[in-house]
């Protein structure tokens, strides 16, 4: 009996992709779509890769370029600065997610946080847009189209050519019809997968673990699959092709380009956050109460100035064993960070709450389900572009506050305060080139798979939701499945 099932099963997948073989319309919208896989594919493996690579040698070279700085004053080298790059994820030739709109590279330097700098424009110049079609996109807004072409007509064109009640007639029940048809999509939809599958080999031999493949696989799987089901459930509780491919396609508008944008725009209005304007305001009037960390005599340090010369028991500056000049640019880089984090703390909370807000919203459609889902797993989303600031962040303050301490011991305050009065004591109030190395060497990697995998917990819920609702809706269907 079991076996018999098994057959039958068989025999109805076999027969809708008989049917979908001679249909050239099938054929065609394939064969399209294949062929914009594989562009985009292409396309975006051959952006990404030249990225990283032009990424991490930019890296490299700001590193070597920063160390071989010669002997100079300290606080020279804390305005000269140094770069930080962020290194493509290796399934970002997959989904490069928001790399290309939340910037790749941020510039460093003393007394100030600069914003993280745009990816180039040149790719999306040079192919006229093309560039910013991945094959992540790809797979969430044109494959259940394809879906959708290839079964509406499943269950509907059997009841239109009067084949169903013969179905029936010949002991095959309802939900065998169904689960065949169901057979069939499914396996069309596996072999949809197949370009992602060689995608994934090429991350996996850049490094990336198998965990996350795995997992993106059974994501874009599962989301398809919440396609097909509800493609079918339309096609057995509908009577003409034309109503099934309508209702189909309004539901694909909706669900893929509506609702997503709508759901956008609420967010927006709901939850604003300053900008930056605003915010540049705000961080200078209290970038003014902390004092001129350029100017030792600014009143804001005369506590300082009064706690130094109590802890060494001298009366004045000059006579204390350390650089005051240095002291004071230490503890006004403390302070003056301690501001700029907190106002770029608030952004970066900002940002996530409306991202929390969009995930509690992608309830209401797969489509923002897995496009969080994707980008967490490929390690490019909200949450690792706020880690590469807050990296450069600290990487920032490291070597800034590396130099102020090489400013405290390395240089002595006569010498300092009297740089510029001739071109002897100018070569006296520098440091030796060595001091340098404070800088540390700066490789942006993307969290390990497990960590990714939790934060797409939410949306692989989501997902699961919708495939289980479509499955009861398509069981409901298949019992009022009638000739």
């Amino acid at each position: 009996m079991k076996q018999f099932f098994v057959n039958q099963l068989f025999m109805i997948a076999a027969g809708e992709w008989r049917y979908w073989l001679r249909s050239y319309l099938v054929i065609g919208a394939a064969g399209l779509f294949a062929l914009l896989l594989v562009a985009t594919s292409l396309l975006t493996a051959i952006r990404m890769e030249a990225e990283s690579d032009a990424r991490v040698h930019q890296q490299q070279e700001a590193e070597e370029t920063f160390l071989a700085q010669p002997d100079r004053h300290p606080h020279r080298m804390v305005h000269y600065g140094h770069y930080a790059f962020r290194k493509p994820a290796p399934l970002a030739l997959f989904d490069p997610g928001l790399d290309s709109i939340t910037g790749q590279s941020i510039f460093l330097e003393g007394h100030r946080q600069n914003s993280a700098m745009f990816a180039g424009a040149g790719a999306s110049a040079d192919l006229g847009g093309l560039s910013l079609l991945t094959p992540a996109l790809v797979y969430q807004l044109f494959a259940p189209l394809l879906i959708i072409l290839l079964g509406h007509s499943a269950i509907v064109r059997e009841r239109e050519a009067r084949a169903l009640g013969s179905l029936l007639a010949q002991g095959i029940s309802n939900h065998t019809i169904i689960l065949g048809k169901a057979l069939a999509i499914l396996s069309f939809v596996l072999l949809l997968l197949t370009p992602m599958f060689l995608n994934s080999l090429t991350a996996l031999a850049k490094g990336e673990s198998t965990l996350a493949i795995v997992s993106l696989f059974g994501t874009y799987f599962l989301y398809l699959s919440v396609w097909a089901v509800l493609t079918l459930c339309v096609s057995a509780l509908l009577n003409k092709r034309s109503n099934v491919l309508a209702t189909l396609a309004a539901l694909w508008l909706a669900i893929t380009l509506v609702l997503p944008s709508i759901m956008v725009d609420v967010v927006v209005h709901r939850d604003p956050i300053a900008g930056k304007i605003e915010t540049d305001l705000a961080m200078l009037r209290e970038k003014r109460k902390l004092g001129d960390g350029h100017n030792a005599n600014d009143p804001a340090f005369t506590k300082l100035r009064a706690d130094l010369l109590k802890q060494y028991n001298v009366d004045r500056i000059e006579e204390l064993p350390i650089n005051y000049r240095g002291i004071v640019a230490l503890n006004a880089e403390q302070k003056l960070t301690e501001v700029l984090n907190r106002f770029a703390n608030k952004r970066m909370e900002g940002e996530a709450r409306q991202q929390k807000r969009l995930s509690e919203y992608a309830w209401l459609t797969p489509t923002f389900a897995i496009a969080n889902a994707s980008r967490a797993i490929s390690g490019t989303d909200l949450e690792h572009y706020h880690r590469f600031l807050k990296d450069a962040e600290n990487l920032r303050f490291d070597f800034v506050q590396g130099l102020n301490q090489a400013h405290v011991e390395k240089l002595s305050y006569q010498d300092d305060i009297n740089r510029n009065k001739d071109e002897a004591s100018w070569l006296r109030a520098r440091v030796d080139a060595e001091n340098w190395k404070v800088l540390d060497t700066y490789v942006f990697e993307p969290s390990d798979a497990p960590t990714r995998l939790a934060r797409a917990s939410q949306s692989l819920a989501i997902l699961i939701v919708w495939f289980s609702a479509g499955l009861a809706g398509l069981f409901w269907s298949a019992r009022r499945l009638k000739p």
